[in-house]
């Protein structure tokens, strides 16, 4: 092996520090800008439902009585939605003045999606007109009352025949109940609580009167949440969270370039 000697060794060590510096100053500004970018980029959050419990097997019951107008389709929509979206197993029972099951507990949540597009209102097209609700299977033949017990007390009997463990029952409603079903109600709530199922309330905007009455109904550990009207089913990203990217994103690639740029190895030019 032979040795080469430089002829200005003091210099080539400035240049070889310089070299180190700017190595450690250029992957250091791409680790900041890195991080930077994380934080700014949008990204989804796991959904979570206010109505659901972990642990326990639920059954949503539906009101689809004459009393639901456009705005509690929207609300409906946005129920289904948030429970399809859980990914949980779910049952589902529709009612009026009379109830039936339309899907037995244990289904996949994702099926849900077969009844949320019949509560989708499409957006106002004209001004002073309403949006209308999209025609379903039930409008002329399952919309002439409400019996909220009806509906209830079918959760209740598929819980005991099925063998529902953990059940939570969700009632989906406006909660403007019959007068003649009041009784009903009292009798089918004292059941519930007999038997230890809590029941959540996905409430579509009641009257005061109203929610304030099934509030005095629910079981132990039940709830009554508002659920908002909400048309869109996406939320919106932060207007900020682009601005922030297309700035940062070209800073960060200047800097990795930079990086390659100056960790490459010292290489010998012909004279």
């Amino acid at each position: 092996m032979r040795w080469i000697d430089l002829v200005d060794f003091a210099a080539f060590a400035r240049a070889l520090r310089l070299g180190r510096a700017l190595q450690l100053g250029a992957a250091a500004a791409a680790v900041v800008l890195a991080v930077l970018v994380f934080l700014a980029a949008p990204r989804t959050t796991a959904h979570t439902d206010p109505l659901l419990r972990p642990g326990t097997s639920t059954i949503v019951v539906l009101d689809l009585s004459a009393s639901i107008s456009w705005d509690t389709f929207a609300r409906i929509a946005t129920t289904l939605d948030g429970l399809r979206r859980s990914g949980g197993k779910v049952g589902l029972i529709a009612f009026s003045d009379t109830a039936y099951q339309l899907l037995p507990p244990g289904t996949p949540a994702t099926q849900l999606a077969s009844f949320e597009r019949f509560f989708v209102v499409r957006p106002q097209t004209q001004p002073g007109l309403q949006p209308q609700p999209p025609p379903n299977p039930w409008t002329d033949t399952f919309s002439s009352g409400t019996r909220i017990s009806t509906g209830l007390r079918l959760a209740l009997n598929v819980i005991r025949q099925d063998g529902v463990r953990k059940p939570r029952v969700i009632l989906v409603s406006d909660l403007d109940d019959d007068t003649s079903d009041l009784e009903s109600m009292t009798s089918v709530a004292l059941a519930y609580r007999k038997l230890g199922v809590p029941i959540s309330v996905a409430a579509l905007n009641p009257s005061a009167q109203d929610a304030a009455y099934m509030e005095r109904l629910l079981p132990h550990g039940g709830s009554l949440v508002d659920v908002p009207l909400k048309t869109n089913q996406q939320a919106p990203l932060p207007a900020h969270a682009p601005v922030r990217l297309i700035v940062l994103a070209p800073l960060l690639a200047a800097a990795l370039a930079l990086l390659v740029l100056v960790t490459n190895r010292l290489r010998w030019a012909p004279a």
